[in-house]
């Protein structure tokens, strides 16, 4: 394959700025609050938007790339995101910053199936544990700057400089995939496309994710209720069809299946990490941006040491051993950040966040080499997607937990100095939630290693 190490360049380049997208803007938030007056319910949504598009579209979106072709549909949602980038900038108030955060996700959906799918398409499957590792790399490299840089950015120029970061970046990505990107990849050439499908799946997500948010309300339980019906019409309808937006047969594939399940558990648990973290920093400690931005470099910067080790490692060796290892040290941190309170020393927080950092490191990629290297060559974009939808909708979940703990111990209030207590307690009890959901990642790992044949 010529040009395969130039493809491996742009999709972890694209893979660095779909994470920094969310993560830089995460550190921010405070300050965002601040000018367009969030609550702390509206601070949390301003994340959560973005990552319910995303796992509303990363299905239909693996359909849609496989469809029309891999590079086609890069080029046009990075010159979405770009242009809409720069629309985020213009906004005067908390609905137009949300609005611009919905759309970006929708940009992101589709570049974050297609980078993963087109190194996969790329690569040949004895290299394809490395390159995946690699690709892997850019997400935690994103973890790692996106709290520094976005620190730094926002307490020298604004939070406007955050969010336009990566346009230059990707208007280089954009000319390369132009210029010196021959090769397309089309794997559902011919196929119609599952409307049907797509629709019902979105509405039952959207469903599902919000009213998870709001169960401490009446709605809340009843939006819930009606995602799950919603979703499981959507499995029924999707065995039936010939060329399904999403294959429901692959989780019959216990490979496939373990690894999804474990993937979701892991985002579940941890991505509220770092806000928990950000909050802890900025309001507890009361530490600014910037400083705040450079103490949660610890954990990210072990995942960028450890991703293309645990990728090179998952090629020799069992990769579910070391997916479980990896979310076993993920239990220890959580249980130990269950303990962060106002007189944590910074000591106990930073082994926290390496033990944290390590664990995490040693999961992600060989678990993603289990689910890619699970399915046909042909169905890399729908293996991609359930990668990105199970990232996505944990991570939104995740924050949900959160929103769901702020909502019963706190209430739809401002962050400000007379909560404190509540908000420790807040995240207190979201991180021992958390360590539950772990546990349940180590075991579908575990579950995994009999599924291997």
């Amino acid at each position: 394959m010529e040009n395969k190490n130039l493809i491996l360049l742009i999709c972890t380049v694209l893979s660095f700025f779909a994470v920094f997208a969310v993560n830089s803007v995460m550190v921010v938030i405070p300050t965002i609050a601040s000018e367009f007056h969030m609550s702390n319910i509206v601070q949390n949504w301003a994340i959560i938007i973005f990552l319910l598009v995303v796992a509303v579209l990363s299905v239909p979106a693996g359909q849609i790339s496989g469809k029309y072709g891999l590079k086609k549909v890069t080029i046009i949602s990075v010159i979405l995101f770009i242009l809409i980038s720069i629309a985020n900038v213009l906004v005067t108030s908390s609905e137009q910053f949300l609005l611009c955060r919905l759309v970006l996700g929708i940009a992101l959906s589709f570049f974050n199936v297609t980078s993963m799918a087109m190194v996969v398409s790329a690569f040949d499957p004895e290299e394809r544990g490395k390159a995946l590792g690699i690709t892997i790399t850019g997400v935690y490299i994103a973890l790692s700057l996106a709290p520094v840089l976005g620190g730094i950015l926002n307490y020298q120029l604004g939070w406007r400089s955050v969010v336009l970061f990566g346009v230059p970046f990707l208007l280089v990505i954009l000319a390369l995939l132009l210029t010196k990107v021959d090769e397309e990849w089309v794997t559902f050439e011919g196929v119609p496309l599952d409307l049907k499908g797509s629709v019902l799946y979105g509405i039952g997500m959207v469903l599902f994710i919000y009213g998870f948010t709001i169960l401490n309300e009446p709605l809340g339980v009843i939006l819930t209720v009606f995602g799950v019906v919603f979703l499981v019409i959507f499995g029924f309808i999707e065995l039936r069809q010939t060329h399904p937006v999403f294959d429901i047969r692959f989780f019959k594939n216990r490979r496939f299946l373990s690894a999804n399940f474990a993937s979701l558990c892991a985002y579940l648990a941890t991505f509220a990490v770092t806000t928990i973290l950000n909050y802890h920093l900025q309001y507890i400690k009361g530490f600014d941006s910037q400083t705040a931005g450079i103490i949660l470099l610890v954990a990210p910067l072990c995942q960028v040491v450890l991703a293309p080790i645990a990728g090179r490692l998952s090629d020799k060796y069992v990769p579910q051993v070391l997916a479980a290892i990896g979310m076993g040290l993920g239990t220890v941190s959580l249980a130990l950040f269950s303990f962060l309170g106002e007189a944590t020393s910074l000591e106990f927080l930073i082994v926290s966040m390496i033990i944290y950092g390590v664990g995490f490191g040693l999961f992600s990629p060989p678990n993603t080499n289990v689910i890619m290297s699970s399915v046909p060559p042909k169905d890399t974009s729908v293996a991609s997607a359930s990668v990105a939808t199970m990232r996505t909708v944990g991570q939104a979940m995740s924050l949900g937990i959160l929103t769901l703990v702020f909502a019963f111990v706190m209430g739809d209030v401002p962050i400000v100095e007379q909560y404190y207590p509540l908000l420790i307690s807040s995240c207190q009890i979201t991180c021992l939630i958390c360590v539950v959901l772990c546990i349940a990642s180590v075991f579908a790992s575990l579950v995994g290693i009999r599924a291997s044949d």
